[in-house]
């Protein structure tokens, strides 16, 4: 057993859940002094957003709409606390979207995915995420110090130096995208280097199939996965007991119906929204566009904070039928108009040479006039026509999707 960060990870999980409601008033209030945050909240009061159910009023943000936002108003459209010298360093991702560094130990919570990885004080860890411009490599490089491992800042590419670092120094543990961990060991066959000082690893940044996760086990790599975005750091990572992924401390997660704000039953797959309980870099109800799903029970590792399944894909799926955009949004805008609607799914084909639309409705409604009203509101809502297909209650599958193109590519 890799064993635990620190108790906070094994508390009675309605001792959290106080602890997550009684801390997020406070985090609101402070937010509620910056006028972007103000705006985007309305006329809340935070003393009274203190339940899961009061929080899921409030309305999304979406990473999708940083650029736009931070272009408007450079360079993080507002939406921070403190002025921009406040923070430790300056990044800007893929978007363009700018993010801050807070000041502080551990500030992008690495810490405890590393120690459920099984990275101790004392180790060495190879560091291949990039330090140019991006967040990653920061990310992992205050974690594992925090833990209290020596760090080499090597960057990726460049796989002699590589291996050079690494007969030198002799790191047992690695960091960085999972297929850089692969070329860094078939380098060191193919060229006769010894690469087998390490031993674990905590790899992100990119897809880690199981066929992946053999190959490097193979090795002699004891790998372990993160979810993590730019905006926060880790959200949720793998342990010892391999079932999913544990939530991170001090991080409220929902798990919404793409297109809206509103949560879904447990179990059932949705785009992940995530709360920050941080007053400097504050982050509520923000919609990363990814899907997961929460599972049910606690990990065998002794965990007690939520499962989640890890990434199952993106929640955008916005689809161009005869030269028109058809959004999540609008799917969740029909549903709300008929409630005897309880979940839907828009499937989009090709008919010869033109576009065609189908909604799957799930209901109980027998009503003779049902896919007709509801076909009324498709087209209203899409300015498009579409037909309607009433379907039982759970047949449709659960995997995050409201719109399925199933058009063939090219």
């Amino acid at each position: 057993m890799a064993g635990h960060h620190d108790k906070r990870e094994t508390r009675e999980p309605q001792a959290r859940e106080r602890d997550l409601m009684k801390r997020l008033p406070a985090v609101l209030a402070a937010v509620m002094k910056v006028p972007a945050w103000k705006r985007h909240l309305g006329k809340i009061d935070p003393r009274a957003i203190n339940t899961r159910e009061a929080l899921a009023a409030l309305p999304i943000q979406r990473k999708s709409d940083l650029p736009a936002l931070q272009k408007a108003n450079l360079p993080f459209g507002g939406l921070m606390p403190g002025k921009t010298g406040s923070f430790g360093r300056l990044f800007m991702s893929p978007g363009p979207i700018f993010e801050p560094e807070p000041i502080g130990q551990d500030v992008w919570r690495v810490a405890r995915a590393m120690t459920a990885a099984g990275f101790r004080r004392g180790d060495i860890v190879l560091n291949t995420f990039s330090y140019h411009l991006t967040p990653g490599a920061w990310c992992f490089d205050s974690g594992a110090r925090s833990v209290g491992c020596a760090v080499i800042p090597a960057g990726p590419g460049n796989t002699d130096a590589q291996l050079d670092l690494i007969e030198a120094y002799r790191p047992n543990a690695y960091s960085g995208v999972p297929d850089f961990l692969k070329i860094l060991l078939d380098a060191a066959k193919e060229k006769g280097r010894d690469a087998s000082s390490i031993q674990k690893a905590l790899v992100g940044g990119a897809a880690f199939p199981a066929s992946l996760q053999k190959e490097i086990a193979s090795r002699g790599v004891d790998a372990y996965q993160t979810y993590a975005i730019a905006e926060c750091g880790v959200i949720a990572y793998e342990t010892e007991a391999r079932e999913g992924m544990v939530l991170n401390e001090d991080i409220i997660l929902e798990v919404v119906r793409p297109g809206t704000g509103d949560p879904v039953p447990a179990g059932e797959v949705g785009e992940v929204v995530i709360t920050v309980l941080d007053t400097h870099h504050p982050l509520i109800r923000f919609a990363v566009g990814d899907l997961t799903a929460v599972m049910a029970g606690p990990s065998p590792c002794g965990r007690t904070n939520t499962r989640i399944r890890g990434w199952m894909g993106r929640a955008d799926q916005t689809a161009k039928v005869k030269g028109m955009f058809v959004r999540p949004e609008q799917v969740a805008e029909v549903l709300k108009r008929h409630p005897e609607i309880g979940k839907a799914r828009l499937i989009v084909s090709r008919n010869g040479e033109a576009d065609t639309m189908v909604l799957k409705a799930e209901t109980r409604s027998r009503a003779g006039g049902f896919t007709q009203e509801v076909g009324e509101t498709l087209q209203a809502v899409m300015k498009l026509k579409g037909a309607v297909e009433a379907v039982k209650p759970g047949s449709l599958p659960n995997d995050g999707k409201v719109i399925e193109d199933t058009r063939p590519v090219g």
